[in-house]
């Protein structure tokens, strides 16, 4: 059974490894299905809400004849994703306690 990923945590992926360099949108999604198991009809919507709060800009770029929408993370993106991870690192924490990892009781 897979665990269910929320909108935070996708978007602390996307902002996370837009932090590492720009992808262009097709990448970006399988950079990320690396690691989780999420769709692309998923993951654009996020994409799309991420570039309407100011956390990440977009800029176009040709590749062979097409142009590619590349995604940048903004100040404000590296400010979010901080808070993410530290919200994410207390979470964490928490769950482990909870399964009995760390847990002396």
């Amino acid at each position: 059974m897979a665990l269910k990923v929320t909108t935070e945590l996708l978007d602390g992926c996307v902002l996370g490894v837009l932090s590492k360099d720009d992808y262009y949108g097709y990448a970006l999604t399988q950079k990320i299905q690396e690691s989780i198991s999420v769709s692309s009809s998923t993951i654009y919507p996020v994409m799309r809400r991420l570039k309407k709060q100011g956390l990440v800009t977009v800029y176009d770029s040709p590749y062979q004849g097409r142009n590619r929408r590349y995604y940048r993370i903004t100040s404000d993106g590296n400010r979010e994703l901080s808070i993410l991870k530290e919200n994410w690192e207390n979470f964490k924490i928490n769950i482990d306690y909870l399964m009995g990892e760390n847990n002396n009781d």
